[in-house]
């Protein structure tokens, strides 16, 4: 039997499998993982090998040399998280990757990696996107979550409103019209001489400032679910140029802080205001910036007064990893997806729905 026949016929015995053993495999930026998941929800294992203090150094991600020590890390990670799974290749039912969105050199390791050992083991492969894994995150971290509900995904590349009815039935309200708020929180922290990843700095830094600068919001007197941060990122940045040409000393955690609540609320606003407006009783928080305390503060105070339940992962769950993608690959199986090709390629973007 051919390759296609082969994992074809695995592929079709697994469908109406309750526990489906799935491995993820995730490279689409700084971290390697590969983790074991099963059912979607119950996590065997989750390895990720980080390369955050590599790129510090140069102020953010560098793609080329992410691509490398994703090639010398990946092995490892795959063979660590079977060994914490306590399993083999022989026991995995489907291997789920990353095919985009992110750096295309570095997704194109774990996909080259994925198609190698699914060919060489005649698994089953499904190529998944990052979006999709970022959401599914909360299926591990809250097992009781399902459909329907308002999703707020908030991340370094993408910033959107998704309805959710269904695993596989959702539709997008809102998106920001030019930054993503992790890209502005990023270049925010890099004007305010912060290290990479800028996120944490800054929310760090807010923490001992207050809220005293007032910051521009767009859409003024619009109704709409949309987002826009290049407005508040030049907001920030003529702020602290403009002093520093007066010599004025300016008070670095009130502008971390004014930011961060500028930021934070935009999302909120949008989100609550769109789970009120369709009857949304749930509210779903996916991606980087969803580890933000005080995102997480504001959307929990603003949401219960509107009698809304919000879910978001932990915290390890929020940042790029292979169990969000695992399980994404488990739904997407119960959804009808298909196999992925054996020349499955890489894609820098992805449509958000």
């Amino acid at each position: 039997m051919s390759y296609e026949e082969i994992v074809n016929e695995k592929f079709n015995k697994i469908k109406d499998k309750k526990d489906i053993i799935i491995l993820g495999i995730e490279s689409s930026c700084d971290e390697t993982a590969a983790a074991v998941v099963k059912g979607g929800r119950e996590v065997l294992s989750n390895v990720v090998a980080s390369q955050i203090d590599i790129h510090r150094r140069f102020g953010g991600v560098v793609p080329e040399i992410a691509s490398r020590n994703h090639i010398t890390a990946i092995d490892n990670v795959v063979n660590n998280a079977l060994k914490d799974a306590n399993m083999t290749f022989k026991d995995i039912d489907c291997i789920a990757v990353t095919y985009g969105a992110g750096l295309l050199g570095a997704l194109l390791v774990g996909v080259s990696y994925a198609k190698a050992l699914s060919f060489a083991k005649k698994i089953p492969l499904i190529a998944v996107s990052h979006i999709k894994g970022h959401i599914s995150a909360n299926y591990v971290a809250s097992k009781e979550l399902e459909p329907p509900y308002m999703c707020l995904l908030c991340s370094g590349g993408h910033t959107a409103i998704i309805k959710t009815d269904d695993y596989d039935k959702v539709e997008l309200i809102g998106s920001t019209l030019d930054d993503a708020v992790g890209e502005a929180f990023d270049k925010v922290a890099r004007v305010l001489g912060l290290h990479y990843p800028g996120g944490p700095e800054v929310q760090k830094l807010a923490e001992s400032g207050k809220p005293t600068i007032k910051f521009n919001k767009p859409f003024k007197g619009e109704k709409t679910y949309n987002f826009s941060y290049s407005g508040l990122k030049t907001g920030v940045i003529n702020y602290i140029h403009n002093n520093e040409e007066k010599g004025v000393e300016i008070n670095k955690a009130d502008v971390a802080c004014s930011f961060q609540e500028t930021a934070v609320s935009m999302l909120v606003d949008n989100v609550v205001r769109a789970a009120v407006d369709y009857n949304m009783k749930k509210i779903v928080v996916a991606g980087g910036v969803g580890a933000n305390k005080r995102l997480r503060e504001m959307l929990k105070e603003k949401a219960s007064k509107k009698g809304i339940e919000v879910y978001y992962p932990p915290l390890n769950l929020c940042t790029d990893n292979a169990v969000m993608i695992a399980s994404a690959g488990y739904f997407m199986i119960k959804s009808g997806c298909s196999l992925a090709p054996i020349d499955l390629d890489a894609s820098s973007t992805v449509k958000i729905v």
